[in-house]
């Protein structure tokens, strides 16, 4: 799409062939006398422990998931416990050349990448550090419980902290309030992000796209470190794992951002490679690679800088790091590493590893990490036999001490939940902040609001869609729904310097609908611009960036690519809040365009499945005024909010405000629904662009029928307050809801059951419901049989809520209709 970057026919016509670079394949040769120069003796040796630790704290849970009890000590843990037993090496090698600034994303299988990250942290920053980080987090109450137990044992903040993140992990998997997350994680999503462990996922591949909005965070905002992508050989066959890659290779970075902003965002892809994606072996059945390095050969012309990394070896794998992470901070990314493993357990402690035998186990178990690690320490004595047994005798001790403290319900409760008077996880749910800027510096801008050529433009309109006389002015002469949107998005541009929007055709096109016209000439590159066709990747990124710190509004062209980005909506973004219990904040809009016109995959309102997600805010303005007022307010929040757009109204000005949509900043209440017309015989309400017709209908009820009635804009569908709904049932009796969503499923059948509970007593008839056909949505030419029209509101208050004096129904509205439409299924 950029103009500066010309598709010369002749080029691409010209006949030729690529080639490829020879990929590395475990070249790194041991040499412990250059290690020892740079590692020193003591960070080889606590290598050594961490690996220890992580082995004792897996077969810990091991034990108690198959046997019921560690060291005598019983627990029934319900809960999951995906295991590395084998793979330790892979995670400790990795962190001995992070930084707290590196950040790791993990998946399933991460209790082991946590423990290292953290240990790793902690054992290199000062330790008044390490213990003013432990004294603030959730207000002390995990260093209280480790430094009780610990009492005169322990020998410094460093010593203190592998209690403290030991018993941290465990108790977050027990789903103890004392936990990392308060037990809102468990198991496959734990992290302690003070030491730059980020969240873990339970969704296979999960972590890719959301660590690549989490390199894309620290590049656009100049942040240190780098940020690693943990997934396993199995994610490489997932979606949103190559989606990832692709966003992550773009060659805008290089070729079309600022030189100063660095170039491409610091991402590794680190896949353990071991071997099986649970039961799917990924050599010789379930993939056709053979070497997962070769993927990187399709990505771009650098291959990823792929290379396959003996994950056995701590020290491989720390120097591949190393060497990686001076290419990623040099903006030349991303990396890709094929870091060879191997888990001794099943994956998960009910398999029974059928799909592998007994000698396939026994050959990795007779080259076992810890040990060959342990042999070489000795042999270049850097360690004793008697000081390596000392160390594995004081992770049994520590574990133990950790473990009875993780178990006791005493000593880690869980959160009050479920009881009357406790919200314990509801208050979770939404920060409900407000922030003005998500950090205090200027914002990068090309040219100053004022100056620019549509807000100029803008000026010459009416900000009221009426004129003098009361009647709609042309659609050229007025500040539109999209003008309107634009200006909320301008607004927080120039105040808000972490603020970043992307998606397909944001940039030059200015939006497939012209929402952005004009940001184009305010923003540099790095703060609007085209992703790769990858509406999963789109939302996923804009999730790591969020949860980072920045503020990100993502764009789907189409309601029907909710489909295509249906993990990051469904698992991600509405989660992550909750699951990290409160410790990260979600200040993300996702702009959602709901379409017509289009037929069966680009016309569909999916606004219930949204409702259907706890978690996540949900609006959908039908004004111009709401559209500027609660885009505002979205983007001075600090939760996911699914902003929903009809292109039917792209092009109408303000009608039912009083001089039209306001030049200066507002905002809209949130929750509340508005009135668009009084009235006192029956009650519609509207969700998005079906206001119109129900407007339409209640002109025909007042001039045809004498009926007076009142029309209210729900506005919000996620959270939503009642009380003015509720005010005009009880006057009127009556009321009929109505959207262009299917109407099975509908979020409007929740919405009535409610009206009917909360109002049971003042209805006179039943309350009606009135959506899309439970059908594909057809062309065009045949939308009108599909979408709710005017004539389907009145025949449907006519044949179910109030008889309308001589009128003739054109359309099937009756119960038995209804009755017959879910017998067929339609």
């Amino acid at each position: 799409m950029p103009k500066s970057i010309v598709v010369d026919p002749r080029e691409a016509r010209k006949p030729g062939s690529l080639s490829f670079t020879d990929i590395p394949l475990n070249a790194y040769v041991p040499d412990m006398k250059k290690e020892l120069k740079v590692h020193g003796k003591e960070a080889l040796v606590r290598a050594y422990r961490d690996m220890v630790l992580v082995r004792e704290f897996e077969t810990m849970l091991n034990l108690i998931k198959t046997k019921g009890a560690y060291q005598e000590i019983k627990y029934d843990h319900m809960g999951p416990a995906h295991l590395s037993i084998g793979q330790e090496s892979t995670v400790v090698g990795q962190c001995m050349r992070l930084g707290v600034e590196d950040f790791i994303f993990g998946s399933h299988r991460s209790h082991g990448e946590i423990i290292a990250k953290c240990l790793s942290a902690a054992a290199r920053l000062p330790a008044a550090q390490v213990s003013s980080i432990m004294e603030r987090y959730f207000g002390g109450s995990i260093l209280r419980v480790v430094e009780k137990a610990s009492g005169a044992a322990a020998k410094g903040a460093a010593d203190l902290a592998v209690d403290f993140i030991l018993y941290g992990v465990l108790a977050e998997i027990f789903g103890r309030e004392n936990g990392f997350n308060k037990g809102m994680g468990g198991s496959m999503h734990a992290f302690f992000a003070p030491f730059g462990s980020m969240p873990n996922n339970a969704i296979v591949g999960g972590s890719a796209d959301i660590a690549v909005g989490a390199a894309l965070f620290k590049r656009i905002n100049r942040k240190p470190g780098i940020v690693i992508a943990n997934i396993g050989d199995g994610s490489s066959a997932c979606g949103p794992v190559w989606e990832a890659m692709m966003v992550a290779a773009m060659d805008q970075y290089r070729t079309l951002w600022p030189r100063d902003v660095g170039g491409a965002p610091p991402i590794m892809f680190s896949f353990f490679n071991n071997f099986y994606g649970m039961g799917g072996q990924t050599m010789g059945e379930t993939m056709g690679f053979k070497v997962l390095a070769r993927i990187g050969a399709g990505v771009n012309p650098e291959q990823m800088h792929a290379e396959r990394v003996d994950g056995y070896n701590p020290l491989a794998v720390s120097e591949a790091i190393e060497r990686k992470k001076k290419v990623l901070l040099e903006g030349r990314g991303p990396v890709l590493l094929d870091v060879v493993t191997y888990r001794y357990s099943g994956h998960s402690p009910s398999d029974a590893s059928s799909y592998r035998t007994k000698e396939e186990v026994a050959l990795w178990q007779d080259v076992d990490c810890i040990a060959s690690y342990g042999k070489d320490l000795v042999a270049a004595a850097i360690a004793t036999e008697a000081e390596l047994t000392a160390i594995q005798a004081e992770a049994q001790v520590r574990m133990k001490r950790v473990t009875e403290l993780a178990v006791s319900l005493e000593t880690s409760p869980r959160l009050k939940v479920g009881s009357r008077g406790t919200d314990a996880i509801g208050q979770m749910m939404f920060s409900n902040g407000n922030v003005e800027k998500m950090e205090e510096r200027a914002p990068e801008l090309l040219l100053a609001p004022a100056q620019n050529p549509r807000v100029t433009g803008n000026a010459r309109k009416s900000r009221s869609g009426l004129g003098p006389d009361g009647k709609p002015l042309p659609k050229s002469q007025v500040i539109a729904f999209r003008d309107a949107i634009f200006e909320a998005m301008l607004h927080r541009f120039s105040i808000d310097p972490t603020m970043v929007a992307f998606g397909e055709e944001n940039r030059d096109w200015g939006g497939a609908f012209a929402v952005y016209r004009g940001l184009t000439e305010a923003l540099p590159y790095h703060r609007l611009f085209n992703t790769s066709i990858s509406e999963g990747a789109i939302v996923g990124a804009a999730v790591g960036y969020a949860l980072c710190g920045g503020r990100a509004v993502p764009e789907l062209m189409y309601c029907d690519f909710l489909g295509r980005s249906g993990d990051e909506v469904f698992n991600q973004l509405c989660k992550w809040q909750a699951m990290s219990a409160g410790v990260l904040r979600m200040p993300l809009v996702l702009r959602v365009s709901v379409g017509s016109k289009y037929g069966a995959q680009h016309s569909q309102d999916w606004t219930s499945l949204v409702a259907h997600l706890p978690g996540l805010k949900a609006m959908f303005p039908a004004t111009p005024y709401d559209a500027k007022g609660m885009l505002n307010l979205a983007l001075r929040g600090t939760d996911p909010v699914i902003y929903f757009e009809s292109q039917r109204i792209y092009d109408v000005g303000e009608l039912f405000v009083p001089g039209g949509v306001p030049e200066g900043y507002y905002e809209v209440e949130e929750g509340e629904p508005a009135v668009r017309r009084e009235g006192t015989d029956l009650t519609i309400v509207t969700i998005g662009a079906t206001l119109y017709r129900a407007l339409d209908a209640a002109a025909v009820l007042g001039s045809t029928y004498g009926i007076k009635a009142e029309v209210i804009d729900a506005r919000f569908i996620n959270p939503l307050r009642y009380d003015r709904i509720l005010e005009s049932v009880r006057k009127t009796g009556r009321v009929v809801l109505a959207s262009d969503a299917c109407e099975r499923g509908s979020y409007l059948h929740t919405m009535a059951s409610h009206i009917s509970q909360a109002a049971f007593d003042s209805l006179d008839a039943p309350v009606a419901v009135v959506g899309a056909r439970n059908w594909i949505t057809p062309c065009a030419e045949m939308e009108e049989a599909f979408f709710p029209q005017k004539e389907w509101i009145l025949d449907t208050i006519h044949e179910r809520v109030l008889p309308l004096p001589g009128h003739a129904v054109t359309t099937e509205q009756d119960v038995a209709e209804m009755m017959r439409r879910d017998a067929n299924g339609v």
